[in-house]
């Protein structure tokens, strides 16, 4: 589970659209990795949106920001034209950046236990490592938040 000043774990995954994407091909800019746990849930759609409603802001502030769920690309695919979002989505559909980044955890609901990802945001420097992290995020809020922190690095 990176904390901040550690080395933030390099990867390569699919992402909507086609193509992949590395960490170790971004150094050099900010890079805002946000993990929800679903495509087309109402937290989740929301958080997406956010992110795409504010993707010029991040770009300026010198930052890329991706989206990170198990869906498949398919799934993202899906998500991103109904919704029209621009943020980029990738695909952990085996879970090993999830488990990496330490955000595959025990949730409960209900009363019932089960594993899922829960919602966080890391922010890589541009030397690659970890200079911020959000664990257990609430929605509201949060975009303008990791922002205000990236335009501050």
């Amino acid at each position: 589970m990176p904390e901040v000043s550690d080395t933030a774990p390099d990867f390569t995954l699919p992402r909507d659209g086609g193509g992949t994407v590395s960490l170790s091909d971004l150094r050099g800019d900010l890079v805002v990795l946000f993990f929800y746990p679903r495509d087309d849930t109402p937290g989740c759609t929301k958080e997406s949106i956010g992110f795409s409603e504010q993707l010029q802001a991040f770009a300026d502030a010198g930052a890329q920001v991706f989206g990170i769920s198990k869906d498949s690309v398919a799934k993202h695919d899906k998500f991103v034209a109904k919704h029209e979002l621009t943020t980029p989505l990738l695909s952990d559909e085996h879970g090993t950046m999830c488990q990496d980044y330490g955000v595959w955890k025990e949730k409960s609901m209900y009363g019932k236990k089960f594993l899922g990802i829960e919602r966080s945001t890391f922010v890589v420097d541009r030397e690659g490592k970890i200079a911020h992290v959000w664990r257990k995020v609430k929605v509201p809020g949060h975009v303008d938040e990791v922002l205000e922190t990236v335009k501050a690095l």
